[in-house]
């Protein structure tokens, strides 16, 4: 499990097992097979039935191709207020930590690790520019807070434009 996947846990962002090996494509339920239909002249009710829906009335037919999957149906992603609860933390918290300034803070306040080395780990799996992880960590660190925060809201965390520029 990468650290960013981590970071959507701590925020419950993230979505549970059964949730993400139905939207990996999990193999659908086979429909059970029908009744066979009676063949047999002594097998059918001869009564005729006033109520009974002419098959195919007025339908046309329709081809599905052999190879046909359904696809999962598809569940908006419902936003989670991450500002609220990150404030909160916030507040809870003995140190002054700056959540919406620093990604060393917000990681923090996620009691996540944030050393060097683990900042580092997470600007590589976001796909941090190379000419940003190494020497000057601060322009690694602002482009990392940023995408961080582009990332929760792509996945139904509710933060504020402002922080998104």
């Amino acid at each position: 499990m990468g650290l960013f996947s981590n970071i959507l846990e701590k925020l419950g962002l993230k979505k549970h097992d059964q949730d993400a090996k139905v939207a990996a494509g999990a193999a659908p339920v086979a429909p059970k097979p029908m009744a066979p239909k009676p063949t047999h002249p002594s097998q059918m009710d001869s009564r005729p039935n006033p109520n009974a829906v002419k098959p195919n009335a007025g339908v046309a037919p329709l081809f599905v191709s052999p190879a046909f999957t359904p696809k999962p149906a598809v569940t908006a992603i419902s936003e989670v207020d991450v500002v609220s609860k990150l404030d909160s933390l916030a507040k809870a918290n003995p140190q002054k930590l700056d959540w919406k300034v620093s990604i060393v803070d917000l990681l923090k306040l996620l009691d996540l690790d944030s050393s060097l080395a683990s900042r580092k780990e997470l600007a590589a799996e976001l796909g941090c520019p190379a000419d940003k992880i190494g020497g000057d960590y601060s322009e690694m660190n602002v482009w990392l807070h940023k995408e961080v925060l582009k990332r929760i809201a792509a996945n139904g965390g509710n933060i504020p434009q402002n922080l998104l520029n």
